[in-house]
């Protein structure tokens, strides 16, 4: 574009072809984001495929579940169109007995036994026997049935079967906090004992909490000599570092077994020394101390690399001024080299607490069952339970959780300032 000329007669700017200057710059504008637009299209497109439209199955799946609607449609229409105060009549139950007929010949009678057992524990042995007798069944049908198995007379039952009729239901979500519906369709928690979720969803924070404390603990002074060491020292330095990054997690963990387990080589050492006794050696593999020793190690670069990029960008002399001005060593740290850290800070604790929160592997193989975080159940739900929809929903409330957590974390100290690198 060449330099704008005005014209004697009306003063309106244009350019060399005579194209008014406004439009010539929003087109030169539009231009430009288009092309930065395609730049980053390929980026956009897979975080679209691989990040968001994974979410939105999960949180879809999470409410939706099909596997009895879709398979008991002649039950299911009776009742969407009928409120349940008591055990249905006749009418119900030969609409559930040709379901059940239909069913098992078409080899879903397992999808629907296993989806009513989520809610109404003995449900799969019950449907899927009284599907093997539906096709001998003559009228009365409900007699018939109740005859079959006693719980065909359950006000509880028909809540059920109404409640999975409708795809659409919160019942995984109340389930993910330890809560199920009673035989009238209220909402209660379930006993004491059989409370797994919420108390699995505390410790996750808890240790997670814990972890990244540690590792801050532990990757403060690390950064810090990293920042003030000489150039070759600190070099060699960070190739320790970034050491645990070239080498297997598979490997890390299994490594840490051999290190910590009542017959590793730590316990070995012990003994050796005459510290401990050969039957008091120290158990710290398959028990929390093992998870959380193990995702320290594993998660600490994550930690100093953070506040190293932000130690390294703080001047050196400000803390000479300091204590030029009287103050004392402590003072300078605490007052101006402190606070110019926490960008740093920020980032590495939100990067340590979120891939915590998310772990499995490490858990799984050296948490045992105190241990276990909730992540282990989600995919024990996904690859031993076949429940993916409570799977989807404790992965739901997990998102939530960690939504808030960032929230709360740009309200305190602010997004913003935080700093990767």
């Amino acid at each position: 574009m060449q330099s704008a000329t005005a014209t004697p007669n009306d003063e309106v700017l244009t350019s060399a072809d005579g194209t008014p200057l406004q439009v010539a710059l929003a087109r030169a504008t539009r231009k430009a984001k288009w092309r930065a637009f395609w730049l980053v299209a390929p980026l956009l497109l897979f975080i679209i495929i691989t990040f968001a439209i994974p979410i939105a199955q999960m949180l879809y799946r999470s409410v939706h579940n099909t596997a009895f609607s879709e398979n008991m449609p002649a039950v299911g229409e009776y009742l969407r169109n009928n409120d349940i105060t008591d055990v249905p009549g006749e009418a119900a139950f030969a609409a559930l007995v040709s379901d059940l007929i239909t069913a098992r010949e078409n080899k879903t009678i397992g999808s629907v036994a296993t989806r009513m057992n989520y809610e109404f524990p003995g449900a799969r042995s019950q449907f899927t026997g009284s599907a093997r007798k539906a096709k001998r069944l003559e009228p009365p049908f409900k007699e018939a049935l109740i005859a079959i198995d006693k719980d065909w007379n359950s006000k509880h039952l028909w809540n059920v079967m109404k409640r999975a009729s409708n795809p659409i239901g919160g019942s995984f979500y109340l389930a993910a906090v330890d809560m199920r519906y009673d035989e009238n369709g209220n909402a209660v928690r379930v006993d004491a004992k059989k409370r797994i979720y919420v108390p699995l969803f505390v410790r996750t924070l808890w240790l997670s909490a814990l972890i990244s404390t540690l590792c801050f603990i532990l990757a403060f002074p690390v950064a810090h000599l990293l920042a003030t060491l000489p150039l070759r020292y600190s070099n060699l330095l960070m190739i320790f570092v970034l050491l645990p990054f070239w080498t297997s997690l598979l490997v890390r963990t299994t490594a840490w077994i051999a290190l910590l387990q009542g017959q590793g080589v730590l316990n070995d050492v012990l003994v050796g020394v005459n510290i401990l006794d050969d039957e008091n050696r120290v158990q710290l593999m398959y028990n929390q101390a093992g998870t959380i020793i193990a995702m320290t190690h594993i998660l600490l670069p994550f930690m100093i690399l953070p506040l190293y990029s932000v130690m390294k960008s703080i001047p050196p002399t400000y803390v000479r001024a300091a204590r030029s001005l009287g103050a004392s060593s402590w003072t300078a740290f605490w007052k101006v080299y402190f606070p110019q850290t926490i960008p740093g800070i920020g980032a590495g604790v939100l990067l340590v607490f979120i891939l915590s929160i998310g772990f499995y592997i490490t858990p799984a193989l050296v948490g045992g069952s105190s241990g276990q975080l909730i992540s282990n159940e989600i995919a024990r739900h996904m690859l031993q339970s076949l429940n993916w929809s409570l799977a989807a929903a404790l992965g739901g409330i997990l998102l939530f959780i960690i939504i808030v957590l960032y929230w709360l974390f740009d309200k305190l100290i602010g997004v913003d300032n935080m700093k990767l690198g």
